[in-house]
């Protein structure tokens, strides 16, 4: 089988042009079937603010109520996605944006309000693989905002690392995917204050090890939950890193193993 690599990014590379341009110019070099999915996070926050819109995050998640869903839909699906679709195609990557409800291509259900009500958050419970598959052997690159769709009509605002995770599950049928999450760190850091305490490989049992001595918390959890789902789901590799990792075999980073 063919190998398609799911990339997601986030963190800086999205927050800074030159960087973002950097990642994209290489990005687009990567031989073979792959997708790009993306968050906004910290654009889409600056602007609730800008607002006068409360931005609420626990555990890494956003609470997203109808103002906050208009903000993400903005940064997200617009702003975001058509600046990186511009410029790969400025690179030779004949890229197409999406949202979920393209093509009806991911579909989520609301999140439940118990324990906690997130609002317009969506958890993923399908991904139709025909059009993206289609698109693929077509030598096109689909690239993801982190917006989904519950089918009748409303969209829902759904973790970028989530998304990355369903959509390699979703076609590891098909091809043997690997999964890389991309930001501005060189991996999982055991102290948050040293960038060189990259752990570099981490298993499900010293997840819960990392997890129950606070090395890892906040943002971090859903990520690594992400990862670990989508290793029990056949998903051949997962990493997570610098860019670089997709490029060069001499940087660190942090590989999860079952």
């Amino acid at each position: 089988m063919k190998t398609l690599k799911i990339i997601k990014i986030g963190g800086n590379i999205i927050d800074t042009e030159a960087v973002l341009s950097s990642f994209l110019k290489d990005f687009a070099t990567i031989e073979g079937p792959k997708i790009l999915v993306h968050g906004g996070g910290k654009l889409a926050t600056s602007l609730a603010q800008q607002l006068n819109v409360d931005v609420t995050m626990i555990e890494g998640r956003r609470i997203t109520n109808a103002e906050t869903l208009d903000i993400i839909t903005m940064v997200y699906a617009g702003k975001i996605n058509k600046n990186i679709v511009a410029k790969l195609q400025a690179h030779g990557c004949n890229a197409v944006g999406f949202t979920g409800a393209d093509g009806n291509t991911i579909r989520s259900e609301i999140r439940p309000v118990i324990p906690i009500d997130y609002g317009f958050a969506g958890d993923v419970v399908k991904v139709e693989t025909a059009l993206l598959e289609l698109l693929l052997n077509n030598k096109n690159t689909p690239v993801f905002s982190a917006i989904t769709h519950d089918g009748k009509g409303q969209l829902l605002n759904t973790n970028a690392d989530t998304i990355a995770s369903e959509v390699a599950i979703a076609f590891a049928s098909t091809y043997v995917t690997e999964l890389y999450y991309c930001f501005e760190k060189q991996g999982v850091l055991r102290d948050v204050t040293d960038a060189d305490s990259v752990i570099e490989t981490i298993t499900s049992m010293t997840y819960q090890e990392l997890k129950n001595s606070g090395v890892i918390v906040a943002g971090m959890l859903p990520k690594l939950d992400n990862c670990f789902y989508a290793l029990q789901n056949k998903v051949a590799k997962v990493c997570i890193g610098t860019p670089e990792m997709l490029f060069t075999t001499e940087t660190k980073h942090t590989t999860l193993q079952k």
